[in-house]
């Protein structure tokens, strides 16, 4: 198979299933959920993954704990706005690989921002020597401290580029 055949037999999938499962707004039920709690992550060193969250993103530490599930493993949480939080895990001794994309993993964790602190966050990211990638001016992508994949946007929440997703 031709790859731009493969591109259109996905792009009739994509079309096939939004046809089936998405409604407009007023037409959709209501969700389950009432937010997220956390999203939970691993990572490489607790120091480094503080200095970077708090120190040059500015997500407040909120809480710092023994993780109950693996005896010496820290769990800790950062603020990152509208009542959410980002938590992480380290695990020492368990001999965790480097971070890797695969099926089921993080690809990465978008945050909405002001613009003012979007302008701020993205010169401190430079400051700080994080190697950045600059999308439709509304956008930065980079990497954490442990490899995770992150974005920084401007656009409120429930829209991206101007277009509303929720």
């Amino acid at each position: 198979m031709h790859h731009q055949d493969r591109i259109d037999e996905l792009r009739a999938e994509r079309d096939r299933i939004a046809q089936q499962h998405l409604r407009p707004s007023g037409q959709r039920p209501d969700s389950t959920a009432r937010g997220v709690h956390h999203v939970a992550l691993v990572c490489r060193d607790v120091g480094e993954t503080v200095a970077f969250y708090q120190g040059v993103l500015g997500w407040p530490l909120t809480d710092l704990m023994e993780n109950r599930d693996y005896a010496g493993s820290t769990h800790f949480f950062f603020d990152v706005g509208n009542g959410n939080t980002l938590a992480f895990f380290d695990f020492p001794g368990l001999g965790l690989g480097e971070y890797v994309e695969s099926l089921g993993s993080l690809q990465h964790l978008c945050v909405s921002v002001e613009r003012s602190q979007w302008e701020q966050l993205r010169q401190r990211l430079v400051d700080a020597g994080v190697e950045i990638h600059e999308e439709s001016g509304s956008s930065v992508y980079f990497r954490g401290p442990s490899g995770e994949g992150l974005e920084i946007i401007s656009d409120p929440l429930g829209r991206m580029y101007g277009e509303r997703v929720l």
